[in-house]
């Protein structure tokens, strides 16, 4: 009667366990296949924002650009969302990150149109942040050991981000 009895807590608990974890697969799932598109962090418009061009003029004259920029999203950080970069006209990616680290992206918008509202500066980039970026973003050990020198980058803070479905 012991045996059976705990042989049906452990069915119960094997059970619970294994309908948990689908739950969790289930949503995993519906959040890859759900558009990114929408508003993250403070509540910005779609108006009023400079190109990519633009941008990079006015941190060639200045140390900072306070404003909204319109891109489009390379990258996501794979972990959670923290961070996402965009290619600028002059070759270089800047990389985007949320103020206070207050809010996140969806980690499958990738090729997304998006318009950023914060500050945007050039700065160097240490050796250590590189290679954490490199792990966030999945690199392989090869290409996190490859980064050995600090490197100048644009970066942008924003406070506010509309990701816009893709045309």
């Amino acid at each position: 009667m012991r045996n059976l009895f705990i042989f049906s807590l452990c069915s119960v608990l094997v059970l619970a366990a294994c309908s948990g974890n689908q739950s969790d697969k289930s949503s995993e799932s519906a959040d890859k296949a759900a558009l990114p598109t929408g508003k993250f962090g403070e509540e910005i418009n779609d108006s009023d924002f400079v190109s990519l061009h633009q941008l990079v003029s006015a941190l060639e004259e200045s140390e900072e650009f306070t404003g909204k920029v319109k891109g489009e999203i390379k990258e996501v950080c794979s972990m959670k969302g923290c961070w996402m970069t965009i290619d600028l006209p002059n070759g270089q990616t800047m990389r985007v990150t949320f103020k206070d680290y207050g809010f996140f992206v969806p980690k499958n918008s990738q090729g997304y149109p998006v318009i950023i509202e914060g500050v945007a500066t050039k700065k160097v980039t240490d050796v250590a942040t590189l290679k954490h970026y490199a792990e966030d973003a999945g690199k392989s050990q090869e290409e996190i050991d490859a980064i050995t020198s600090p490197k100048q980058e644009y970066a942008f803070e924003a406070i506010g981000v509309i990701i816009q479905e893709n045309a």
